[in-house]
């Protein structure tokens, strides 16, 4: 893509005087500048221009920018702010700036306390570089008071991870793109830098045009060849879980070095994880529900090498910097081979040689799909969001809960895309309506699913292709730099990859059993979500203790290992009787539990009644107590991938005490369920039997969805 010549506007860069900035950011006397980081630092000083890079991991975008600010600030210019999307990646460019002498503070979620003491220090004008998260941006003090003064005053804007901007980047985040409306509000001739290592030429050309000035001067865009010369790549068949979970136990014991384990979701990560312990291993789990502390602590174990290994989630991705990271191993395939590259351009940066291994699953098509399905919402259902807001006044999440049958997460990024938009707005105590008119872009929308489904068909045929897997990466991100008939030589489509073979018998068998550990909690409910008042339910406030369930029992989550495929093609097949295995199973449960009840109520199915009575029957007879009665449901079952407000609504106004409510009283009673998802039908069957008597309720299900 080319551009045309800005003429400079302040004094020109001396690659001298950058090299040297260079030397002291990486710790090398003999460190020097790539040609294109030299043009685009170039760029950026010398003709204020907005420049794009795409480059692979491990090239050294960052330091363009921290070496850009210094000049920068040598000449005078303000601070520059770096908008970035992780913790780790700010924890490690806030550790590099200082390295090169430059001043760099961050305002996160994580350091609440220490935001007033970072604005004071930037208007003393004693920080060169200010990274943010994007969430900040759509922050009401932040955005208002903070940004407004940093945007006047920046010597320089950078965007990191740029493809998040793009509705058709692998990782497209509402908050990014507010990053537009930021840019379109800067003084003329401030530079403005976005960088990327997983962006193909559609999403390039997205981020590009995004990038234009108003004048609709192009930004200078730099892409460079995408090859990884010391990645090898590998894939092995598609299999169940405990072979792949042997074998990574086998793998473990025989890679020299330490890496990262990615996991599809959140229970097969932190199963892995205590498998891995057991047998010997030094790993630990990091997902979306690890804390902050601890994240920062895991993180700096591994580049210490404290730890063989992080399993992760896609929680671990963008930003995480540890150059001698020797492998990399996907346990289930990711959606996109995108964002496969993107997670295994976490290893090799500073080694000759680093595997990176797929082992995918029977599964990955079904997470696939789930994830899938929590795409942009219905028009009814944003309309709906709309009416409420138009009634004037703000509005918090929890209020518009009960406006909407979505959960919280999927109506919070709608409001997000809706902000961006310009048809609501995010201010102090929730969101407002701006009176803007807004459309519903359908075809917009579907386009995003048709690209989303593509790009699973494309991980497919990267998992089954002969080709060079290097090659078929290049390929899938229009690397410009592929040269036809191209090949690594290094991947186990161009030559052997030493990898242990795929175990059976006895490892197997060894593994499954220990997988197959059936039991975990359910936490019980302790308060009811605001706003019921508008449902029509007079719920409020904290459960109060003679209200509430103890916490109970299931065999397993649905999203794990073990015992969670059983159950997904049980709950998903045709109704019928509690399997062998799984009444074996439930018996384990209730051994290791030993809840003590002297009575047992089902809550009756209308999806799988077979099922639940047979459940309910078994487990009587194992306990050795009656089935005192059901909390039976009345009127269609209502939707479970709703938020909490309407959720408990629903299963409010349906649910009721069948049978003799003096069998309860004053008993230990046993509820038993098939699966449980939001907590709300086992909270208020919960409450129902505690208001007839029962002196504890203790809830078991097979699964949590």
């Amino acid at each position: 893509m080319t551009s045309t010549p800005i003429s400079p506007t302040r004094a020109g860069a001396s690659r001298d005087r950058a090299e040297e900035l260079l030397r002291a950011l990486v710790g090398s006397p003999d460190a020097r500048l790539r040609e294109d980081q030299w043009h685009a630092i170039d760029a950026l000083v010398s003709a204020s221009r907005r420049v794009l890079v795409v480059q692979r991991t491990g090239w050294g975008k960052s330091a363009v920018y921290f070496v850009a600010t210094a000049l920068l600030r040598e000449q005078g210019a303000g601070p520059t702010v770096i908008v970035s999307p992780l913790l780790a990646l700010m924890r490690d460019q806030v550790a590099a700036a200082q390295r090169a002498g430059v001043r760099a503070v961050t305002i996160n979620s994580a350091n609440v306390t220490e935001w007033d003491q970072i604005n004071a220090a930037i208007a003393a004008g004693e920080v060169d570089v200010l990274l943010c998260s994007p969430e900040r941006l759509t922050n009401p003090d932040f955005r208002d008071l903070v940004l407004p003064r940093l945007a006047a005053s920046a010597g320089l804007i950078v965007v990191d991870e740029a493809h998040c901007i793009s509705d058709w980047g692998h990782d497209f985040r509402p908050d990014y793109r507010r990053i537009r409306t930021l840019l379109e509000g800067l003084p003329p001739h401030t530079p403005v830098l976005a960088t990327t290592a997983t962006a193909n030429e559609r999403v390039t050309r997205d981020v590009a045009e995004q990038l234009a000035m108003a004048d609709d001067t192009a930004p200078l865009v730099l892409r460079g060849a995408l090859d990884r010369e010391s990645l090898q790549l590998a894939v092995l068949p598609v299999t169940n879980p405990a072979t792949r979970v042997a074998w990574l136990t086998a793998m473990l014991a025989t890679v020299d070095g330490s890496g990262i384990v990615y996991c599809l979701t959140v229970a097969a990560a932190e199963q892995v994880a205590a498998h891995l312990r057991a047998a010997g291993h030094d790993v630990h789990a990091y997902t979306g529900r690890t804390e902050p502390a601890e994240r920062e602590r895991l993180e700096a174990d591994l580049k210490d090498n404290a730890l063989k290994a992080l399993v992760a989630t896609s929680a671990l991705g963008m930003g995480f910097d540890k150059p001698d990271l020797a492998f990399v191993v996907h346990l289930g395939a990711p959606g996109s081979p995108v964002s496969y590259y993107q997670q295994v351009g976490r290893a090799g940066r500073g080694v000759a040689r680093a595997l990176a291994v797929l082992v995918p699953g029977e599964e990955d098509e079904r997470i696939w799909e789930y994830f899938g399905a929590l795409g942009f919402p219905s028009e009814s259902q944003v309309r709906a969001v709309l009416r409420a807001l138009d009634g004037g006044g703000v509005h918090s999440l929890a209020a518009l809960e009960t406006s909407v049958d979505l959960r919280r997460s999927r109506l919070e990024m709608m409001l997000k895309v809706l902000d961006v938009d310009g048809a609501v707005r995010r201010v102090r105590g929730g969101w407002e309506a701006t009176g803007q008119p807004w459309s519903y872009d359908a075809e917009r929308y579907a386009r995003v699913d048709a690209a989303r489904l593509h790009e699973q068909r494309t991980m497919l045929e990267y998992e089954q292709t002969s080709s060079c897997r290097m090659a078929f990466l290049r390929a899938t991100l229009d690397d410009p730099g592929l040269a036809p008939d191209w090949r690594c030589g290094r991947c186990d489509r161009c030559t052997t990859v030493d990898l242990p073979a795929l175990p059976t018998g006895e490892q197997v068998t060894a593994v499954r059993e220990q997988l197959d550990q059936p039991g975990i909690e359910v936490a019980a409910r302790r308060m009811w979500p605001s706003g019921m008042a508008t449902l029509g339910v007079s719920l409020s406030g904290r459960i109060p203790a003679t209200e509430q369930a103890a916490p109970g029992r299931a065999i397993a989550r649905l999203d794990g290992l073990g015992w969670s495929g059983p159950l997904r093609d049980l709950l998903t097949g045709p109704d019928g009787e509690l399997p062998v295995p799984l009444r074996h199973a439930a018996a384990q449960v209730l051994d290791d539990w030993q809840p003590g009840v002297d009575a047992l109520v089902a809550v009756a199915s209308q999806g799988r009644p077979r099922l639940v009575a047979h459940l309910a029957d078994g487990l009587g007879r194992y306990l050795g107590v009656p089935v005192s009665g059901y909390v039976v449901p009345t009127g269609d079952a209502g939707r479970h991938d709703v938020n909490s407000a309407t959720r408990l609504a629903g299963v409010a106004r349906r649910l009721h005490l069948a049978g003799d409510h003096a069998a309860v009283a004053g008993r230990r009673v046993l509820l038993v369920d098939d699966v449980t998802d939001s907590g709300w039908t086992l909270t208020v069957a919960a409450r129902l039997l505690r208001l007839a008597g029962a002196a504890e309720v203790l809830p078991f299900v097979l699964a949590v969805r």
